[in-house]
């Protein structure tokens, strides 16, 4: 996978005789059409107790994850592509393991420039999960409440995408078809997820459709990534938002190791009819990938990454 990304990175420069010519075809060439920024991280805690008086269990836990960022940039054209995907677990002892982290992101955006940073885009995305989820903190002998595409979202729509630099990007759509998959029969009961009936295994709906990503570079190597977003289902219940923000604070130690703080706010009224929150915080390896300048005059504003 790794190598497959960074061939994608790869782009063709113009060599010439003349010294003249060659400092132009260097310049030339850090101008390229395709850019890649990511991140590989794998976060790990452990401890352990004996005869220790102020109590406490033996536990250890991981965490992996990938975020990229793909884009293509040339003339009026911007392609966009996001990757996240996530997955961890603890296992202590007395209690054994639970799932800490799972999340499935994907999307895809593509834009045609009609005036200066606003482009008439259309996109697809999907998000859901690995692996079950349970009440009583994800204990698997518990009530399970959801499951790989139980619920799944997948978003299909056209609109407008607002992209001044490459630390802010804003999607508008209008038009958005969003379906609720749950695959899963256990979980296919009237009122699950929205569903209408028992049996169903999804739901469509249609309305609007807001994204936003906005990057800051608090200091040296600390960083922290915003995503936001809100939809608004046509066809019944327009009040009925559903509105959810992920934060990514991103505090670089060395080229290797890093430390992360995430934080995730939901509230779908389909879900629970309460503010769903998730924490996360791991110190581990990181390895950064950032290949490829998409306009050489907004190079600049890719230093969030580095």
């Amino acid at each position: 996978m790794k190598k497959l990304l960074l061939a994608a990175s790869i782009s063709f420069g113009i060599s010439a005789m003349a010294q003249e010519v060659k400092t132009d075809a260097a310049t030339a060439d850090t101008i390229k059409a395709w850019s890649i920024q990511g991140q590989n991280t794998l976060m790990l805690n452990q401890a352990a107790f004996s005869n220790w008086v102020g109590g406490g269990a033996n536990n250890v836990g991981w965490l992996a994850g990938v975020n990229y960022n793909l884009t293509y940039e040339k003339g009026k054209d911007l392609w966009e592509n996001i990757i996240i995907l996530g997955y961890g677990q603890n296992n202590t002892k007395g209690i054994g393991t639970r799932k800490t982290q799972d999340v499935i992101n994907l999307s895809t955006n593509y834009g045609r420039e009609f005036v200066k940073n606003w482009y008439l885009s259309g996109g697809i995305g999907l998000q859901t999960q690995f692996a079950g989820g349970y009440e009583d903190g994800n204990n698997p002998d518990a009530k399970k409440i959801s499951n790989f595409m139980a619920p799944g979202y997948l978003n299909i729509g056209a609109g407008v995408t607002y992209r001044p630099n490459d630390n802010f990007t804003m999607t508008l759509r209008p038009a958005n078809a969003r379906w609720t998959f749950v695959l899963d029969e256990d979980l296919q009961t009237a009122g699950t997820y929205g569903l209408k009936n028992d049996g169903d295994a999804s739901l469509f709906q249609f309305g609007f459709l807001g994204t936003a990503i906005y990057k800051i570079k608090i200091m040296e190597n600390i960083n922290l990534t915003n995503t936001a977003s809100v939809f608004s289902n046509y066809l019944d219940h327009p009040d009925h938002l559903v509105l959810g923000y992920s934060g990514i604070l991103n505090m670089k130690i060395n080229k290797f190791i890093s430390t992360n703080i995430t934080l995730d706010l939901l509230y779908d009224h389909n879900q629970i009819q309460k503010t769903q929150l998730k924490q996360t915080l791991g110190v581990g390896f990181a390895y950064n990938i950032d290949n490829g300048k998409k306009r050489s005059d907004k190079k600049d504003n890719q230093s969030w990454l580095k």
